[in-house]
């Protein structure tokens, strides 16, 4: 097992792994293009970029190699094999299960050590070459804007010699008052040995500058506003950086992508005694305070039975001063003055709670994200075992090896885990729900996946017979039809005492079934009395497939094209619900859920009595014809 896997996991795991990085470029191709980055840059930065995918490449790869591999065993007949010499699905699974377990640990200890490390060097090469100054490209007929504070236009480009032709020039690195514009007849671009700045040489042009300053004052004689130059060979040097500068990686290390288990755990501690503290400190200082200029108070009794008040700040018998009494006894204008007064400290305290509460959130929202990054590291350990307990019973049942239909299923089922894993993640960063419960939401919805799967393929259960679900879909919307054709070979010849019995029996089962359930059930006989009982629908099924059967060996034309005209029986669930249940006791009595399931069960019930009727008639018809063949 472990031949047959451990080369299909390998190649599964290079082929996810460059898919995904695929993604990461084009994601990402806006910084690298036009930076004129060197190879080993970009060599380690996709080295990196794949060891930050692994998260995402290892369950699909595992998923896809157990499916192949299974799928293999079980369309070579291997498995079968196996089986039939008493080897269960277990005992074949068995060293692929402890290969998952290294897996996994393998996988823990990855994400806790590596992965950091991996992220904050990945993201580090990242944002030191979107601060890289893009390879500076000169174009034909339009302005370049790629030097700082300088604008060049050319109208015609040499690309044999890099010579520029007619060249227009806005330098504004001393300002807009004192811009400068100049015209050449060519010019050339050269850069410096140490790539940091730029000589620009030109022949045979003007320039014009500007001599006003911001302030109205000019810079040289006091009349002159402006000054022109002609030349025929005239130099600048402007400054342009095209050095690629690696960032301090210290910066990444500090976030959370950064960290391993044991340093996310501190940072989340020390996140919450911030919090909590900070919280603590904001509430003592709105218990404190004074509002809108007045102090609490409390009312003592004195010995001689008066009351004496003493004003306190924080006391849980404090009630508020009589505001209004103090405010009907002020004039007009000092009315107004409270009125400013308190507008104006209510909104300096709701400023000053808005700036609380901002960052209060930015820190919940800070530990939220270290909570993720920690949760995060026993993820990916649990991802690999689900989905090798969903690949390798599917690939057991649907018996189909190759790259075709594993490759298929693999994708749904990975696009499934993509999409739920970025909900629950997204839901956790808003703080919608727990971070526990967004982390591991994937993982508790494919569980029980991976558990029904196996235990179907440990069963043998056709969980994907496609002809199954065809009857049930045909039998739900009641498009299902015989198709009995006449036998050209028959081993069993039909005996006329036989199969007038056999109709008969059908006869009396019809018959039965129609005088005890001939009308409509009642809402207490469905739920409580359990609606028309599974027994007595299997025995009007079994005699007509009975008969069905054994008639099928006939010679005659007209029985076989009566047979073909029988109906199928299906016996759903919707016609006999469970009345001894608690279910069905509480779908009594909470009517508006029972009373639409009955109304929906009384139309399937007419269905079913309308069947049998048309097999008692269509009964009476074969019988007909056998007796009229047999005289």
């Amino acid at each position: 097992m472990l031949k047959s896997f451990l080369p299909l996991f390998v190649m599964t795991f290079l082929i996810c792994t460059f898919i995904v990085l695929m993604q990461f470029l084009w994601q990402h191709i806006d910084d690298l293009v036009g930076k004129g980055l060197s190879i080993d840059v970009l060599a380690e930065l996709f080295f990196y970029a794949a060891l930050s995918m692994v998260p995402l490449a290892l369950p699909l790869a595992i998923l896809l190699a157990s499916l192949m591999t299974f799928g293999n065993l079980g369309e070579s007949f291997e498995l079968t094999a196996m089986k039939a010499g008493g080897i269960s699905l277990f005992r074949v699974m068995k060293p692929l299960i402890w290969l998952m377990v290294f897996i996994s640990v393998g996988a823990f200890f990855f994400q806790n050590n590596a992965l950091p490390l991996a992220q904050a060097r990945m993201w580090t090469l990242l944002r030191s070459m979107r601060q890289k100054s893009p390879e500076l490209d000169i174009k034909e007929g339009e302005f370049n804007y790629q030097l700082p504070n300088v604008n060049i236009f050319v109208s015609e480009k040499n690309h044999d010699t890099g010579m520029l032709y007619d060249v227009m020039i806005y330098d504004i690195r001393q300002g807009f008052e004192r811009s400068r514009v100049i015209l050449a007849d060519s010019a050339a671009l050269a850069m410096s040995d140490d790539k940091t700045h730029l000589y620009l040489t030109m022949h045979t042009g003007e320039l014009f500058e500007n001599l006003r300053d911001a302030t109205g004052v000019n810079t040289a004689a006091r009349n002159q506003l402006y000054r022109r130059e002609s030349f025929r060979l005239k130099q600048f040097m402007l400054d342009f950086d095209a050095n690629f500068t690696r960032m301090d990686e210290s910066d990444m290390r500090s976030l959370y992508i950064g960290k391993n288990v044991s340093q996310l755990a501190h940072s989340i501690d020390s996140l919450h005694q911030r919090v909590d503290s900070l919280g603590t400190d904001i509430g003592n200082a709105l218990l404190g305070d004074r509002i809108l200029g007045l102090e609490r108070y409390r009312e003592t009794v004195a010995p001689d039975g008066s009351s004496v008040t003493e004003p306190k700040h924080i006391d849980a018998m404090a009630r508020p001063v009589d505001i209004d009494s103090l405010f009907a006894a002020a004039d007009l204008s000092a009315r107004r003055r409270y009125f400013m007064s308190a507008q104006g400290a209510v909104q300096q305290k709701r400023m000053e709670n808005l700036g609380r509460s901002l960052y209060m959130d930015d820190e919940a929202k800070i530990m939220r994200r270290h909570s993720i990054e920690l949760q995060k590291k026993f993820t990916l350990s649990l991802a690999c075992i689900v989905f090798f307990f969903i690949g390798a019973p599917l690939g057991a049942i649907i018996r189909k090896g190759g790259l075709g239909m594993p490759l298929v299923i693999s994708v749904l089922l990975f696009i499934v885990y993509y999409i739920i894993d970025n909900t629950g993640m997204k839901l956790a960063r808003d703080g919608k729900v727990a971070v526990w419960q967004g982390v591991w939401l994937s993982s508790s919805i494919l569980l029980p996946l991976g558990f029904f799967v196996t235990y179907k393929a440990v069963n043998d259960s056709a969980v994907f017979n496609a002809d199954a679900y065809k009857n049930m879909l045909r039998g739900l919307l009641n498009t299902d039809r015989r198709e009995l054709q006449r036998k050209e070979v028959v081993i069993e010849e039909v005996d006329t005492a036989r199969a007038l019995e056999m109709t008969a029996a059908l006869r009396q089962a019809c018959l039965s079934f129609q005088a005890d359930f001939g009308r409509p059930q009642s809402y207490r006989d469905y739920w409580i009395g359990g609606g028309y009982p599974s027994r007595r629908v299997q025995e009007v099924a079994a005699a007509l497939e009975l008969t069905v059967a054994y008639l099928s060996n006939s010679r005659s034309v007209r029985i076989i094209n009566a047979l073909n005209r029988l109906p199928l029986l299906h016996n759903f669930r919707i016609l006999h619900p469970s009345a001894a249940s608690a279910g069905s006791r509480f779908m009594f009595w909470c009517l508006p859920l029972g009373m639409p399931v009955w109304l929906l069960a009384r139309r399937w019930q007419l269905r079913f009595r309308r069947k049998v009727a048309l097999i008692k008639d269509e009964t009476d018809k074969i019988e007909n014809i056998i007796t009229t063949e047999n005289d």
